[in-house]
């Protein structure tokens, strides 16, 4: 063995510089399950309407669209509260917008409808309930 290979197995070149890669290399993780680093924030959870909500809310929407009242709608996944806006043409404001704010379910109920003038029509904890002030349905009406 000559000194050029002694020289580039100790990772030095003929020259007797010491060769260092470019690149920094990650040290070798242990082996086992991986770590959780506590200063990761865990993404927030995000307010949605569940199966059931959207068969009750597309339930009246289908109605009304068959009317011709309403033609459009928007669904909106906020980090505080989900709304179900309805048009009647897309390029207006919503006549109303189904809210779900699950942070006033204790106090007033999580549901509410707000109209095109920001008016609250109806809130409460049952969405069916709320849901029949904008449901122009037949009804029966005794007398």
């Amino acid at each position: 063995m000559n000194e050029n290979d002694e020289a580039s197995q100790n990772g030095a070149n003929a020259s007797g510089t010491v060769h260092r890669p470019e690149r920094w290399q990650e040290p070798a993780q242990p082996a086992g399950p991986p770590r959780l680093v506590a200063s990761q924030p865990r993404p927030a959870p995000m307010v949605a309407f569940d199966r059931s909500e959207l068969n009750e809310i597309l339930k009246i929407y289908g109605r009304m669209v068959a009317a011709g009242e309403w033609r459009d709608y928007a669904i909106d996944h906020l980090k505080d509260r989900a709304v179900f806006s309805v048009f009647r043409r897309s390029s207006e404001v919503p006549l109303y917008r189904i809210e779900k704010d699950p942070a006033l379910a204790r106090r007033q109920g999580a549901y509410s409808i707000v109209a095109q003038t920001g008016m609250i029509l109806k809130r409460g904890p049952d969405l069916a309930k709320v849901l029949r002030a904008i449901d122009k349905s037949l009804k029966i009406v005794s007398g």
